[in-house]
């Protein structure tokens, strides 16, 4: 059985921070169904997992070299986790390359992210993405990583299906190419008679602030998600990814 080094026990164990994902452009996914979703899409740096874990899953590592594939003990394993529960399987991929063409919104409907924070609702963002058919979601400054450890548990899987391209929001919206573009608002039309388009971009703001004044002024179309009954006290906001959910439905004719 392999013994792992200190020094690559403590490198993948830091890709737990975002600096030294970036540094390194690796990421990690654990435990054993997040790595077999995850494996047949991103390129495989290393492979750390128990000798039961590769026995049982033999065939979806048959296409892995054997300098990736790295057998270790549960308890190697344990101080390059990220978990509370012990996991058998590590799996560290390259960060792929985002390329966002211009005027991808042209053609698709795309999710723009303004400054979302909490890494469980990003990763069920993407996973809510996926299942609607959104191929590439813009994030804007302040948007948790993609990369880390609990957005990638949070997105299922999802990841792999899901490209994800960050820089300056306003810029990548008007580089989109989208014609309308769609954002949540408490004195928004309802989104239950408004006219939407299977193409364009949908904006999500920020947990606590919603739509940013400086993303706001590239919205053409202000949306409500009304609450029942109409005009019965209720809750202030939705979680943004409940919210996501709601509109992409829309969006989608359901």
């Amino acid at each position: 059985m392999s013994v792992l080094t200190n020094n690559l026990s403590r490198q993948i164990k830091s890709l737990d921070e975002r600096k030294h994902r970036r540094r390194e452009q690796a990421f990690k996914a654990e435990g054993s169904k997040c790595v077999l979703d995850t494996l047949p899409f991103f390129n495989v740096r290393h492979l750390f997992a128990t000798k039961d874990w590769l026995a049982a899953n033999r065939r979806d590592c048959r296409e892995l070299s054997g300098s990736v594939i790295v057998e270790c003990a549960g308890s190697e394993i344990a101080k390059m986790s990220s978990l509370v529960t012990p996991t058998e399987v590590i799996a560290v991929y390259d960060i792929p390359e985002s390329h966002l063409g211009n005027g991808i919104a042209q053609k698709n409907l795309v999710l723009a992210l303004d400054g979302i924070q909490d890494p469980g609702n990003l990763g069920t963002i993407i996973r809510v993405s996926d299942w609607f058919g959104i191929r590439d979601i813009l994030c804007g400054t302040g948007t948790v990583d993609c990369y880390s450890p609990k957005v990638i548990q949070a997105t299922m899987g999802s990841i792999s299906r899901v490209r994800l391209h960050y820089g300056d929001l306003t810029e990548m919206i008007v580089a989109s190419g989208a014609m309308r573009v769609y954002g949540t608002f408490l004195d928004g039309d309802s989104i239950s008679d408004a006219k939407l388009t299977d193409t364009g971009v949908i904006v999500i703001g920020n947990e606590g602030n919603g739509i940013s004044a400086e993303v706001e002024k590239s919205v053409t179309d202000r949306l409500l998600i009304p609450s029942y009954p109409e005009g019965e006290p209720t809750g202030e906001s939705l979680n943004a990814a409940i919210a996501t959910a709601i509109t992409l439905a829309k969006f989608r004719g359901i």
